[in-house]
């Protein structure tokens, strides 16, 4: 019970202590709040006057800055003016100089005027004296202006015709003579760069012995040994009386090429009897395919021709086994091929085109002994058949004339074979007849009266005419060329074209005694 009373008289006690406390709180906020107002008041009372100053320094300092404003623009204006008044002096000066312009032009255009007047007067006057000099110059000829002009007109253009013609004559044959010119020089360089050996060929092949014992034992017993020789190879074999040597005769090149490799084999081995000829004869034929096919490549990288078929490349090499003329055509081919090279490079145009068309240009030589046609059309299908280009085909065609030449190269070629053929000694003809030749050349010459002496040079190909001076004049000489060429055209065969070249000398000898 008394500790009820106690927790009880605590509580109470703590309780009117809260209230007394919670009092005393009020009164010392409310004495804090009074003096804050107080403070307060005092700031804001402070902070009044503060204003009012910086107030008046803000007015005092923007009335200063409209003072110097107002200064800066009246200096401002004061040069503005200065400036307009300068302006207007120098506008009013340049008033005054067109005012004085504009009387000086009134004065020119015054006198222009009158002069145009004046002018205007004269060519009035002009006109009716050339109106009468035209009347009169009508009457004294008799014809009227219109005629007149049409008749000055006629005259000029049949003088403007006439000087026209001679001088497209003149430019006509001027171009002709430079081209003869440019030709002979690119035809001429190109043969002294392409300038070949010839050596002509027979239809038969000797092959040496080492001594004439060799002889029956190639004949064998009975004569096996020779016709078996003769029946593998196609040829005929002559053993007679000349010492040491056997001859194969035939027409065939690979044929007689095959005897002769197939002999020699023969004799190195020492064993001559049919089995071994057979097995010899056939080594020869392998070993002429390798050679063939050597001759076709060195061909090629002889003229530079790349990208052939290999089966055109060996139709290349077996033109070495045959010739035209006693020309040996793959010698032939290849001068043909560096001749039209050469001159297609002087002339601008496509050289590779033309050195290998003239490589081609024979081909159909090499199989025209084994299929029927010209070597021309030969040629043409095989070269069709490998897919060659148009233009080679059209050259190889166009080449002997069978059709017109499409390309300047296939003209090219043309010229090139011409010029490999008809070299000196390229082409087999008898000596007798050659010499008879140049001695009917220079009978033809001699015939003519006047020739002193006469000489076939360049393997007849020129015949140089000296003649007398005391018969044959200057003058003369051109006529007398004329007709030994045409005597010449008339009586005699020639290959391409002959050259007279005629020399008139006067010499004068006297003797200091």
């Amino acid at each position: 019970m008394n500790t009820i009373i106690i927790i009880a008289s605590i509580i109470i006690s703590a309780v009117i202590f809260f209230f007394i406390g919670m009092a005393y709180r009020k009164k010392i906020a409310e004495s804090k709040i009074q003096s804050a107002e107080e403070e307060a008041k005092k700031i804001i009372e402070l902070a009044n006057k503060d204003a009012e100053n910086k107030k008046k320094e803000e007015i005092f300092k923007a009335k200063e800055e409209i003072m110097n404003a107002r200064n800066e623009l009246d200096k401002e204006i004061k040069e503005r003016r200065g400036e307009i008044q300068s302006q207007e002096k120098r506008l009013f000066q340049r008033e005054e100089n067109i005012d004085k312009k504009s009387d000086n032009l009134e004065k020119k255009e015054q006198e222009l005027e009158q002069k145009r007047l004046d002018l205007e007067e004269e060519k009035t006057n002009l006109e009716k004296i050339i109106s009468m000099q035209k009347q009169e110059l009508e009457r004294i000829s008799n014809l009227s202006s219109e005629e007149a002009k049409q008749q000055l007109l006629k005259e000029l253009d049949e003088q403007i015709s006439n000087e026209k013609a001679v001088l497209i004559k003149e430019k006509e044959q001027e171009f002709k003579e430079q081209a003869n010119k440019l030709a002979k020089e690119i035809i001429g360089y190109s043969i002294q760069k392409c300038a070949a050996d010839h050596s002509q060929e027979t239809t038969v092949s000797i092959v040496s012995l080492p001594n004439d014992d060799m002889k029956g034992r190639i004949i064998g017993r009975e004569g096996r040994n020779i016709k078996a020789i003769e029946t593998l190879t196609g040829v005929d074999l002559i053993i007679d009386d000349t010492p040491e040597a056997v001859v194969i005769s035939g027409f065939d090149p690979l044929r007689r090429e095959v005897a002769r490799l197939a002999l020699e084999k023969l004799i190195d081995d020492g064993r001559i009897h049919p089995a071994k000829i057979e097995e010899m004869v056939e080594k020869a034929k392998e070993d002429l395919a390798e050679t063939i096919k050597e001759e076709g490549e060195r061909a090629t990288l002889e003229t530079g021709v790349m990208g052939l078929h290999p089966d055109l490349v060996k139709l290349i090499g077996k033109l070495k086994y045959r010739t035209s003329y006693g020309q040996n055509v793959l010698n032939h081919s290849i001068e043909v091929s560096n001749l039209a090279r050469i001159m297609a490079e002087e002339l601008g145009l496509d050289p590779k085109l033309a050195r290998r068309a003239g490589l081609l240009h024979d081909i159909g030589k090499a199989l025209d002994h084994d299929m029927e046609g010209t070597h021309v059309e030969i040629g043409v299908e095989v070269l069709k058949k490998y897919k060659e280009s148009p233009a080679v085909i059209n050259a190889v065609e166009a080449h002997h004339g069978d059709v017109e030449p499409e390309t300047i190269e296939a003209v090219l070629v043309q010229a090139a074979d011409a010029i490999s053929a008809s070299r000196p000694g390229a082409r087999r003809e008898t000596l007798e007849a050659y010499i008879k030749r140049l001695q009917d050349l220079e009978s033809v010459a001699d015939s003519f009266d006047g020739v002193d002496k006469s000489y076939a040079i360049q393997a007849g190909r020129e015949i140089r005419i000296i003649v007398k001076p005391d018969k044959i004049s200057d003058s003369q000489m051109v006529i007398l060329g004329r007709e030994v060429a045409e005597k010449i055209e008339k009586e005699m065969d020639y290959p391409g074209t002959i050259k007279v070249n005629l020399i008139r000398e006067t010499r004068t000898i006297d003797y200091a005694k």
